[in-house]
């Protein structure tokens, strides 16, 4: 058999032209037990602290704890499918995820893999899962006012662009429904939203995504679930993914909202964590940095300095309490963590007032810096009558005679209960809440029925955008109550008054 001498030549002269120099080095170890979530692997000497690493069957996990012969691995999918002996790859990356506005309106995992069967997500971009928060020098004051269209909130809480308020209660006092309200208020604003539902029920979690499409907030909104049925390290990084999806609204000059539902459940994916990977329990069984697995967390959300574009991050971290015990140990962390607390107590819950602010403990540490002058004006001293009205109807309640000043404020008081009260998903422009507000507190629903004042409430907007909308108009352009403004709203209080009387008299005849 003859061979061509030209022929081997030109073969081996492509091999030498396609060589490829280049050899895949990676750290390969192995898994020595695996369960409930998490993996001890050994041989991975290398591994980086929450580093990504690959199991043989293409599912991700992230180097948790770094002990001396072997590396925990909490796994990022399904774990029944990897078994001992199995091989383990470094990849020498911090786990992250896709970013950009293809993200908006879609439904996706803590991965950011989409969930609602609308195809890939497309975009090159990615931040890390985990980044440390700006520093101070990197931020600034919480000035810019970020509307909930909740009249108690916008008036007693306010929340600035930048701030992290804290919505705390028992289950099913109405925490989601306000966390809800102030994303579908966004929606002339540019703010782009986010809600990251950890441990819920994938029903509880379908209903909400339907409620934000069924009012068009979900053309601005990226919802990120690890349900109840997700492993506990997905339900544990879903906040970090949801803030660096985020961020990156943030870090490009744009404002962004983020709605964690709920820290509670989170906290305690973490604690199962900690202790499978025999982390030593302290208080409530909770590992030792609980604080800081919230505060590095919370912390990322902020007001950037102009230097950095101005962009803000506005976070809004749902706790749940037991039996309205504020003082136990996650929500207490949480408390010292934001700029502030939305309290809302059951019992005004059962008792029809919704949403079921308690304004005595409710507290924003931004205050009248994150309000508008015109609602500030008008909601000064709001919440400190509304406390005082609550101890002097505990006081009512003993039966004693009442001089007339003391009823009138008590009288006052309920209506201003009354006017508080809002429907769900029904968010209120802020200036129609200040001229509500301003109505109340100047004592224009003195003589109305307690059992009208919605009906009140609902006709006098109407009859502002009806019939004055160049007094709604100024008030929009100004944005603050000056003699000319005030005196323009008495007139118009005055003619509704008007109307309102006769129709009552004309409704009595009748």
């Amino acid at each position: 058999m003859k061979f061509n001498s030209d022929e081997i030549a030109s073969v081996i002269q492509a091999q030498i032209a396609n060589y490829d120099a280049d050899i895949d080095v990676r750290e390969v170890g192995r898994v020595l037990e695996v369960g409930d979530g998490i993996a001890q692997v050994y041989g991975l000497s290398g591994v980086m602290a929450g580093e990504m690493v690959e199991f043989e069957n293409g599912v991700n996990g992230l180097a948790f704890n770094l002990e001396e012969n072997s590396v925990g691995v909490i796994i990022l999918g399904d774990y029944l499918t990897i078994s001992e002996g199995g091989e383990v790859r470094s990849t020498g990356q911090l786990l992250s995820v896709p970013v950009g506005d293809e993200l908006l309106g879609r439904v996706v995992d803590p991965l950011g893999n989409p969930l609602d069967g609308k195809g890939p997500i497309n975009t090159s971009k990615r931040r890390p899962v985990e980044v440390i928060a700006a520093g101070v020098a990197e931020r600034q004051p919480v000035t810019e006012p970020m509307q909930t269209g909740i009249k108690a909130i916008d008036a007693m809480t306010p929340i600035g662009r930048g701030q992290r308020e804290l919505i705390i209660g028992d289950r099913k006092t109405g925490k989601t429904a306000v966390a809800i309200d102030a994303i579908i208020n966004q929606r002339d604003s540019g703010v782009k939203c986010f809600y990251v539902a950890v441990g819920q029920k994938e029903s509880t979690v379908a209903g909400v995504i339907e409620k934000l499409r069924d009012t068009g907030a979900m053309d601005y909104t990226t919802v990120i679930v690890a349900g109840a049925s997700d492993p506990a390290p997905l339900q544990y990084i879903a906040p970090y993914s949801g803030t660096a999806m985020a961020e990156e609204y943030m870090y490009n000059s744009g404002h962004a909202l983020i709605v964690y539902d709920d820290l509670s459940k989170q906290a305690v994916a973490y604690r199962q964590l900690s202790l499978l990977m025999r982390r030593p329990p302290g208080r409530e069984a909770f590992p030792g940095d609980v604080f800081y697995c919230h505060s590095r967390l919370l912390e990322r959300s902020a007001k950037l300095s102009d230097e950095l574009g101005g962009g803000s991050l506005t976070s809004l971290p749902i706790i749940e309490t037991l039996e309205g015990e504020v003082s136990a140990y996650i929500p207490t962390n949480v408390i010292s963590i934001t700029d502030g607390q939305i309290y809302l107590q059951p019992d005004l819950f059962f008792a029809g007032v919704k949403p079921a602010m308690n304004a005595g403990i409710s507290v924003s540490r931004v205050g009248g810096n994150a309000q508008i002058k015109a609602m500030k004006k008008v909601a000064g001293g709001m919440r400190l009558d509304l406390a005082a009205f609550r101890e002097l109807e505990a006081f009512a309640q003993l039966g004693t005679e009442l001089d007339p000043a003391t009823q009138a404020r008590l009288d006052r008081g309920y209506r201003m209960v009354e006017l508080l009260k809002q429907g769900q998903y029904e968010p209120m422009n802020v200036v129609d809440e200040v001229l509500v507000i301003y109505a109340g507190t100047k004592g224009h629903l003195d003589q109305v029925d307690v059992n009208d004042v919605a009906q009140w409430e609902k006709e006098f907007i109407t009859f502002m955008h009806d019939q004055k909308p160049e007094v709604r108009q100024a008030l929009t352009d100004k944005q603050a109550l000056d003699d000319d403004i005030v005196g323009m709203i008495e007139t118009s209080l005055e003619e509704f008054k008007g109307q309102w009387e006769s129709k009552g008299a004309s409704q009595a005849t009748v």
